[in-house]
């Protein structure tokens, strides 16, 4: 009976796993929508319609859609009926000023904004409910869970403007690290702290490298993210480091042929980075936490 109950629980580790990438997944597409400019722009605060970005953590947490747009498209459906208004077109309801720069009763764009928030709340929960099933009830999962919705948004932000943020990727390498070291200290890890840390320093390393020799092929961005793949692949070892970063490039290499293959781009097209080293060292992270 102990046996079946053991054989039974990674199942339903694997289904909390995916509620929880799906519900971060879901909170996502707003900060990526905020973070997503170009490097002399400020944060966004509004919505694509001119509203003011409410809600937790300073209008950072939240879903990707705006409460005032949504109301003004219900009022534009809704005919009047309350007293006083006789006279008044039906429909009319929703003719305010909605944001900066609009006339008084044109339809706001949309309230719905950044990237689609199913396909990314879906990619999250996958990501997440595949580290689960490669790694088990071992207590590193929770330093996996915690930092997969953070490369989630990374990619998406580097896929969109093709930077990776300082405030993301030091971030990443910082928690990866520090969470690491405590799981280091609670029994049946099956990782290493100190590779962690080395696979950081060196994979860092390599990337500036690979950066002062072609600086047009590698951004700096890349680099820092690099401090962060090294630590979660180093956890399990340089051969996980070395598998991790193989795919890295072998995506972002299939990418680029595909985009040249089918004209869309140049050999000298610049493609974010970013997403393929951290598909790549997902691959690696779901090979490493299974074969451990």
């Amino acid at each position: 009976m102990d046996l079946e109950l053991w054989s039974v629980r990674p199942l339903w580790l694997t289904v909390l796993a995916a509620l929880w990438g799906a519900a971060a997944g879901l909170l996502v597409p707003r900060a990526a929508y905020r973070i997503a400019v170009e490097p002399d722009e400020a944060w966004r605060t509004r919505c694509p319609d001119g509203h003011v970005l409410t809600g937790a953590a300073g209008g950072w947490l939240g879903l990707a859609r705006c409460p005032d747009c949504a109301q003004y498209l219900r009022d534009l459906r809704t005919p009047w009926s309350a007293p006083g208004d006789a006279g008044r077109v039906p429909g009319d309801a929703g003719r305010v000023t909605g944001g900066a720069g609009r006339v008084p009763g044109d339809a706001p764009t949309a309230y719905r904004y950044g990237p689609g928030t199913p396909f990314v709340a879906l990619a999250t929960a996958g990501a997440c409910a595949g580290l689960a099933l490669a790694t088990g009830t071992r207590p590193e999962l929770a330093v996996w869970l915690l930092l997969a919705p953070l490369g989630v948004l990374l990619a998406v932000v580097d896929f969109r403007v093709q930077r990776l943020p300082d405030v993301l990727t030091l971030p990443l390498a910082g928690l990866a690290l520090v969470l690491l070291g405590v799981m280091a200290l609670v029994p049946e890890h099956a990782g290493k702290w100190p590779t962690a840390l080395f696979g950081s320093l060196v994979l860092g390393g390599a990337y500036f490298l690979l950066f002062l020799v072609n600086p047009n092929g590698m951004g700096f961005g890349d680099v820092k993210l690099a401090l962060g793949i090294g630590a979660v692949l180093g956890w399990y070892g340089w051969g996980t480091v070395v598998l991790g970063t193989f795919a890295g490039f072998l995506f972002g290499g299939l990418y680029g042929l595909g985009l040249v293959l089918t004209r869309r781009a140049g050999r000298k097209t610049s493609i974010p980075f970013g997403p393929f080293l951290i598909a790549g060292a997902y691959v690696g992270l779901l090979i490493g936490a299974y074969a451990a």
